[in-house]
């Protein structure tokens, strides 16, 4: 991960641009390194002389202790943990390296060159790779209004093969002339907003620091309540003090900003009390949710962002417009198992079971005499075992737990009554999809498969939830029905099945239901009972 910061001097200036090297506290004859608690992290000045001057910052994540401080909520797909992009894109890791390594700085100060501090200078600022799944409308409009000219190019997913399209990440380049603590200030607060997370956990202290290092910008900025719930994690609770924070800086009535006035000794204990919680949670293995899916029906990703468009959602919280707050996951469950029980299956697999929530109500139904539960990610297949152990042994001999990925064929998996795909095809690249359909359909070939998905023209409904945003920041894609049917047509047509489709939910009368069913079964087996 890298930062590189770029100081021209002018014509007329009376002061040279290595002294870039006394505002930020580092000596450009030297290559410095401190250590972090993700990695460590290194200073060096690739030039430095009267007229120009660059800082580099670099960052050397450790895959390992990204593990071993990861937040609740963080990828589970195998070796997701160690191999993912926090190394080498710009994120709230290069947040906090600004905060520990340039902290003075940040902070405006400089004993040495206190007129300087003060001085506003002509800057670039360089980014390789910065996550932005606004694309470089969002860095323009989050950077565009304090001054920085943005040069935002989009990446390719891969340069060999073009047809593929860009990736979310941009490499950004800014120029403008500001204070230096201007500028560190603006990539403190941003780059995590671009991001669209955090990996550490969220208090009452984030709104300090968010004040703190947006004083003097934060507050007249177009797309301030928007950075505001990036920034915050889209926590309702710290946002709405946050705002209402705001608001008195500009004599405003918080109302105004959609805020309430948030007593924070209410606030601490509310923080202290969701803290405490996700600590139980932890210490029983997470919560009932299944995978990555919510287990209520607002669970759309969806966030009230307002001031960027093209966004997509990455966190929860949405609220569905005059929707009762009901569980979407337990609807969910409820249909699959009538859909199984239709189908006469006595020995079914729960492809992508995830942390087993499905599979705890699979060995409550007698009818099912060999269940087994497959996953790509160890640590959720532990967790299932676990909570398969606190269960009658009555129950779970009849469970079995495998470690795959569904984009590979196993011939273990052949020959089964039934299959169910609960909420996971939406996780697999389109261009794996036929790899999948292959395994399941063609390769395992079960006499029925239920695959549940979400339905796309539900998200209408998710107020603040950004036009082509999905529910979930790992979706690959959110099919509308129409898409969905003739997916399930065309699998249906090339492995011999037929198939019908089934809402789950309370369904729109124009949107149809929040998640869609489709429920395969084999023609020659429909045709054998007919017989």
């Amino acid at each position: 991960m890298l930062l590189t910061i770029t100081c021209t001097r002018p014509d007329d200036a009376e002061w040279a641009a290595s002294e870039l090297g006394y505002l930020l506290h580092k000596n450009p004859g030297k290559v410095q390194t401190f250590e972090q608690s993700y990695g460590v992290a290194h200073v060096l000045y690739p030039e430095a002389d009267a007229d120009r001057c660059t800082a580099a910052l670099l960052l050397e994540i450790d895959p390992v202790r990204l593990v071993r401080g990861k937040t609740k909520g963080a990828t589970e797909f195998s070796l997701g943990q160690y191999v993912n992009d926090r190394p080498y894109a710009a994120s709230s890791l290069l947040s906090v390296a600004i905060s520990s390594v340039f902290g003075s700085a940040l902070h405006g100060r400089c004993a040495q060159r206190p007129e300087l501090a003060e001085t506003a200078l002509p800057l670039r600022v360089e980014l390789p790779a910065v996550p932005c799944k606004g694309g470089a409308e969002a860095a323009e409009q989050v950077f565009g209004p304090l001054g920085w000219t943005v040069r935002a190019t989009p990446l390719p997913l891969d340069p060999a093969f073009p047809q593929w399209g860009d990736s979310h990440y941009l490499r950004l380049e800014l120029t403008g002339t500001l204070r230096l603590s201007d500028a560190l200030s603006h990539l403190y607060v941003l780059l995590p907003v671009l991001d669209g997370s955090k990996h550490y956990f969220l208090d009452t202290a984030e709104i300090d620091k968010l004040l703190r290092f947006g004083a003097g910008w934060l507050n007249t900025h177009p797309a301030r309540d928007w950075i505001t719930r990036r920034y915050l994690a889209r926590r309702h609770s710290l946002v709405r003090a946050a705002l209402a924070r705001l608001a008195e800086l500009d004599d405003l009535e918080p109302e105004s900003f959609g805020a309430v006035d948030v007593n924070i000794d209410d606030l601490a204990r509310e923080v202290a009390a969701a803290t405490a919680e996700a600590a139980a949670a932890v210490l029983s293995e997470g919560d009932e949710s299944r995978g990555t899916a919510a287990d209520v029906i607002v669970e759309a990703d969806a966030s009230s962002d307002t001031g960027t468009t093209g966004s997509t959602a990455e966190s929860a919280d949405p609220v569905v417009a005059d929707a009762p707050v009901q569980s979407l996951a337990v609807m969910r469950r409820a249909a699959v198992l009538q859909a199984l029980r239709s189908t006469g299956a006595q020995r079914v697999l729960d492809l992508g079971c995830g942390e087993g929530a499905l599979l705890r109500e699979l060995v409550a139904e007698k009818s099912f005499n060999e269940i087994v539960g497959v996953d790509v990610s160890v640590r959720s297949l532990r967790i299932a075992e676990r909570r398969m152990r606190r269960l009658p042994e009555w129950q779970t001999r009849r469970v079995a737990l495998r470690q795959g990925a569904l984009t590979y064929t196993d011939a273990s998996l052949r020959g089964y009554d039934a299959a169910v795909l609960m909420e996971v095809i939406e996780h697999v690249d389109l261009p794996r999809l036929n790899a999948l359909e292959q395994s399941v359909f063609g390769a395992a070939a079960p006499g029925a498969v239920i695959v549940t998905t979400p339905n796309g023209e539900y998200n209408a409904l998710y107020e603040g939830m950004a036009d082509g945003a999905f529910r979930h920041s790992d979706h690959r894609f959110e099919w509308s029905r129409a898409e969905f049917a003739d997916w399930a047509g065309r699998v249906g047509e090339t492995y011999g099945y037929r198939v019908r489709f089934e809402p789950v939910g309370i369904p729109d009368e124009e949107l149809g239901p929040p998640t869609q069913m489709a429920v395969f079964t084999r023609a020659a087996n429909d045709e054998k009972g007919a017989a």
